[in-house]
């Protein structure tokens, strides 16, 4: 049985039918991808797994479990837990208490300072701007700050959207390193959207490629890796 198990899932904004009949899986300890071009459907699927964007059609299921109609705020203590696509850091609020609100579910305060010491460890520069209002750090460190602020909700499952967006080469290539340390040394599984495909790829253990609101290629990353069509759509081929 997968962690995770989407089914048939169609979303709607309006009239506009944003999801027609998505179905994918993550495994516990996967890297999972999610590739598309703007307006494919990424984030929605990642916010209909959430409940934000509530499905109308179709299940979502965490270990078994239908979640599809629970709300978002159970969703997170069920450890679905998502770092949204441009960050949405607290602007207003301290680099620590950005942290902070990301356990805002837990009450296990010893294990909660852990979980802290551990991002700083990770994200050493959160730990030397640990005071500093979030919204004063560049746009690497705030992906750093939406990430951590993610994983201090004890994440079964981590959805990643888009960490990338806007950041140079090589803060790109830190975040990427840091998606595969939570994978290999704490076991953390992810469903990671983005962009860029190939970095994705690198990372991930599968693949969907979304188009349209439709699933159109699901299969291991070094057969995607390989397919002409890909190569020639995502990865600059």
């Amino acid at each position: 049985m997968s962690l995770m198990e989407v089914h048939d899932i169609h979303t709607y904004y309006g009239k506009i039918h944003a999801l027609k009949g998505i179905s994918l899986d993550v495994e516990e300890g996967e890297v999972v991808t999610l590739i598309g071009g703007n307006g494919a459907g990424k984030t929605t699927t990642l916010n209909t797994i959430c409940s934000i964007t509530p499905a109308a059609q179709g299940t979502v299921k965490l270990a078994g479990d239908d979640i599809t109609h629970v709300p978002p705020h159970e969703i997170v203590k069920r450890g679905v837990v998502q770092s949204p696509e441009g960050r949405k850091i607290f602007t207003r609020l301290t680099v620590r208490e950005n942290l902070e609100m990301g356990a805002f579910i837990r009450t296990d305060a010893n294990a909660i300072a852990k979980d802290l010491d551990y991002v700083f460890e990770l994200f050493p520069r959160l730990k030397e701007r640990a005071r500093q209002l979030g919204g004063t750090l560049s746009g690497g460190e705030q992906q750093m700050l939406a990430i951590g602020r993610a994983l201090m909700a004890k994440p079964r499952i981590l959805l990643l959207d888009e960490p990338s967006m806007g950041l140079a080469p090589l803060l790109v290539r830190q975040i990427f390193d840091v998606i595969t340390y939570l994978n290999t040394e704490s076991k953390t599984t992810i469903l990671l959207v983005e962009q860029n495909a190939l970095m994705a790829l690198e990372v991930a253990h599968r693949g969907y490629i979304l188009q349209s609101g439709y699933i159109t290629h699901a299969n291991s990353a070094e057969v995607l890796k390989q397919d002409e069509t890909i190569i020639e759509a995502y990865l600059g081929g």
